[in-house]
């Protein structure tokens, strides 16, 4: 993949004649094009030569993109705007003097001139050239587009500008004909139809629009380029205790270096030495500073709070965190939303119909019997009224900011289609272990069975110290505080979705769930009781087992994430439908569903059952999956859209489409947010610019004229401008908008769910759990419920609202006693 900047894109029509060019180069397999940032991104086996004469040929110029040369690019566009601006508004003032000021308002003349007006028209004349000359590059970039066959806004431009002047060209030697042959009323009669002022306002007015249009551009990427300019411009090496400043990028992996308080961290590293608080907002969007320590690793562009760092650097330049975060946000930006193909469609027709739509005006009032000055008026309105610029920016103006948006909260769009469908979603399916949970389990109990406690927990370490899985490490940790010795395994096997094996002295030990254990082992009552009563209080239970006897159960839990509740809750209002999925046991995965108040979970899925079950909620809808393990790298990638979050696997960050740099639960609704919202502008945007055009045209042919509606060149092209920067500005909204606003109300055909909690006396079994249980689901009212005999609560899910009698009556009549409802 290889990017470039391309400059002199002025509407829709000049990106998709880009991008034309670009993909009849031999070996580009596809190429996108940014008309807001000038980015094209093309992939395959191609030269860069060919692209760059290609993309030339077509009349624009081109270079390969660095990283700083978008902002240069921006800020020297808007500079050369301004300069033919400011010269051309000089010039076009004097010949609004010689034009309005005399015709309409009878400024005073040289007594030679007022003679001979034929010499006021030439002055005109050679005004207006003067102010088509400084603009000159809209007739250019006009042409190249007539002769590509690929005519563009500037060719509009151009065209109306170019007819009104050769009109009043003819009109002038007309008006020295007449004036030779000393026919002087007719000379005044010329002289008042003139358009030379309109030739050149067109003009300068449009560079007005443009010159607008860019400053509202350049603040669409302030976001990108705060980050931009976040990135650490220098680092203090040490080399034998000496330091040294030097450039952050000439870091090396391995360097030493030091970190004052209040200095930027120059790139990702590992800290060997000292003790501070850290402000990583940069990357998660989270303002609380974060403790580091020695062993600890930070990142790029955080800033250090209090104490002096000691570290050692692992990533440096475009490998850091924070240089790769501002690749997937230009990323996202280059790229282009599913929405932004059906103005693309429009634009692709939309000149050469404007240009029909102008000829057809212009003879038709000729056949009308009007006369040719008011012909040409409406053929020229309707040529400079015709805005393809604001449907070219309804879109990717939006993707800039929202993008940024996202960035600046902690949410990673890697492409524009993931920003789009984040917020069309209907089902959002959540990963438990390490996405809505901790994923930090800690150990609970150590219960031995068939031996003493060292051995099994000598067996435990041994095992499970050769395994990731967070659990593993849960275990793993307890070597801390106890002496464990260490035992040798052969043939260790991780079996996805069920557990652990392997062999020990030569006999075979399993660690897992129960399905795995009862494959091999017949699980005595008394066993099932303990694991089913973990289960219930909501701790993940591992068994071990020796050959054909069971050692022991050690159970670990994992705590919910902060706001996990409140998450789902806004994740609901905004019209989503949560699902929770879980390889764990279906009685552990139940106890969180119900303090989430989520009310449909799958237990005890592999990870192919995942991939099933995405598959099968996307008949409901498009369906989020949010995940951080290998494990989900498949559902996240047959999902509408993938999250994953920046500490899971690599394998899951490179399957999602979306990633979320804060460690909190709520950057989802954020990003939910940041999605819809986006979404929101890009509609409105495409409905202006659709409805600008459908009324501006009509009102330039003179459609409207029975109401006493009209309009001239001049005013086409200060519409035409202003429509453009209407665009701009309204995607400026987005920056505005406050993400973490509580969702108060719900969507339309949201369920509303309660939930209540019922002290049962009297539940000593799973057995009384089922009756419990089986009579509160038969109530109309419940959606679901979950019963523990171990707390003796029972947690029912309220479609709509019951009475506590009628709750008290079907537990009551099970014989058990109702001691309290909440």
């Amino acid at each position: 993949m290889e990017e470039f900047i391309v400059s002199g894109m002025t509407c829709a029509v000049c990106s998709l004649r880009v991008e034309k060019a670009v993909k009849s180069v031999d070996g580009v397999t596809s190429c996108q094009v940014n008309l807001l940032t000038g980015i094209v991104v093309v992939e395959g086996k191609f030269n860069n030569n060919s692209v760059i004469k290609a993309v030339k040929k077509a009349g624009y110029e081109i270079a390969l993109k660095k990283e700083e040369n978008i902002n240069e690019k921006a800020d020297k566009t808007t500079k050369n705007l301004a300069i033919r601006l400011i010269s051309s508004s000089v010039f076009l003032l004097i010949l609004l003097y010689f034009s309005m000021g005399v015709n309409m308002f009878n400024f005073p003349l040289p007594k030679f001139l007022v003679e001979n007006m034929c010499y006021v028209g030439l002055i005109q004349m050679v005004l207006a050239l003067v102010v088509i000359g400084i603009n000159f590059k809209f007739y250019i970039n006009g042409v190249k587009g007539v002769i590509s066959l690929m005519p563009n806004m500037d060719t509009l431009v151009s065209l109306g500008s170019f007819s009104a002047f050769i009109y009043s060209l003819i009109s002038l030697v007309n008006m020295f004909i007449c004036h030779n042959l000393g026919e002087y009323l007719a000379v005044l009669r010329i002289y008042s139809n003139l358009y030379f002022e309109a030739s050149a306002m067109i003009l300068v007015l449009i560079t007005l629009g443009k010159m607008l249009e860019s400053i509202s551009k350049g603040k669409t990427k302030n976001a990108i380029n705060a980050l931009i300019k976040m990135s650490p411009k220098t680092a203090t090496k040490l080399v034998d205790g000496v330091e040294t400043v030097i450039d952050a990028n000439d870091l090396q992996v391995g360097d030493i270096f030091l970190v004052k308080p209040g200095e930027s961290i120059p790139c990702d590293a590992i800290v060997i030495e000292g003790d501070s608080a850290v402000n990583q907002s940069v990357l998660t969007g989270e303002s609380m500073p974060v403790n580091k320590t020695v062993g600890d690793t930070v990142f790029s562009a955080t800033v250090n709070q209090n104490g002096a760092l000691i570290c050692r650097a692992l990533k440096v330049r475009e490998d850091t965190s924070f240089s790769q975060i501002i690749k997937m946000v230009l990323s996202a930006s280059s790229s282009k939303a599913p929405i932004a193909k059906t103005a693309d469609k429009i634009s692709g027709i939309f000149v050469p119909s404007v240009m029909l739509i102008a000829v057809l005006t212009f003879f038709g009032y000729l056949i009308g019997g009007a006369g040719i000055s008011i012909a040409l008026s409406h053929g020229i309105s309707v040529l400079v009224i015709s805005c393809p610029c604001a449907l070219g920016l309804a879109t990717p103006v939006a993707i800039m900011v929202g993008t940024g948006l996202g960035a600046k909260h902690g949410v990673l769009f890697k492409t524009a289609e993931s920003l789009e469908e984040t917020g069309k979603a209907n089902v959002i399916a959540l990963d438990k272990t390490g996405t809505v949970t901790k994923g930090q389990p800690k150990v609970t109990d150590i219960l031995p069975l068939g031996c003493d406690e060292d051995y099994l927990l000598s067996v435990a370490y041994s095992i499970e110290s050769l395994s990731e899985h967070p659990l593993a490490k849960a275990i793993v940790s307890i070597e801390k505080e106890k002496n464990i010795k260490k035992l040798p395994v052969d043939n260790f096997t991780a079996l996805v979705g069920f557990g652990l094996s392997g062999k020990i002295d030569g006999k075979e030990i399993l660690a897992g769930n129960q399905k795995l254990i009862e494959q091999k082992i017949l699980l005595s009552e008394k066993e099932k009781n303990i694991i089913l009563e973990l289960s219930n209080n909501g701790k993940t239970p591992i068994i071990f087992a020796l050959e054909d006897r069971i050692l022991g159960i050690i159970a670990t839990f994992d705590c919910l994430k902060e706001n996990g509740e409140n998450t789902v809750l806004e994740l609901k209002n905004l019209g989503l439908l949560p699902v929770l999925l879980s390889g764990d046991n279906k009685r552990v995965v139940s106890a969180v569903a119900n303090q989430l108040q989520v009310e449909k979970f799958y237990a005890e899925v592999l990870p192919s059952d995942k991939q099933r079950i995405i598959t099968e909620l996307k008949e409901q809808g498009k369906v989020i999956m949010v995940g951080d393990g290998i494990n989900d790298a498949p559902s996240l990638a047959v999902s509408d859209v993938g999250i994953s979050l920046s500490s899971g696997t690599d394998v899951a960050i490179d399957s999602a489409d979306v990633v979320l740099t804060s460690t909190k639960l709520n950057a989802l609704v954020k990003a939910v947010k940041i999605s819809k919202r986006t979404l929101k502008v890009i509609k409105q945007n495409l409905f202006w610019a659709f409805c600008y055009n459908i009324v501006g045209i009509p009102l330039a042919i003179g459609a409207f004229q029975f109401i006493g509606l009209s309009i001239t060149p001049m005013f086409s092209a200060g519409a035409m401008s202003f429509s453009s920067v209407i665009v701009v500005l309204n995607a400026l909204r987005l920056n505005f908008i406050n993400v973490d606003k509580k969702i108060k109300g719900k969507n339309k055909g949201e369920k509303s769910f309660m939930n209540k909690e019922i002290k049962i006396e009297g539940i000593m079994c799973a057995h009384c759990e089922s009756r419990v249980k089986t009579a509160l689901e038969s109530l109309k009212q419940v959606e679901c419920a979950t019963v523990s005999h171990v707390t003796g609560i029972a947690s029912v899910t309220l479609k709509k609202d019951v009475d506590d009698k009628k709750l008290i009556e079907v537990i009551e009549k099970q014989g058990y006693k109702v001691l309290e409802i909440k």
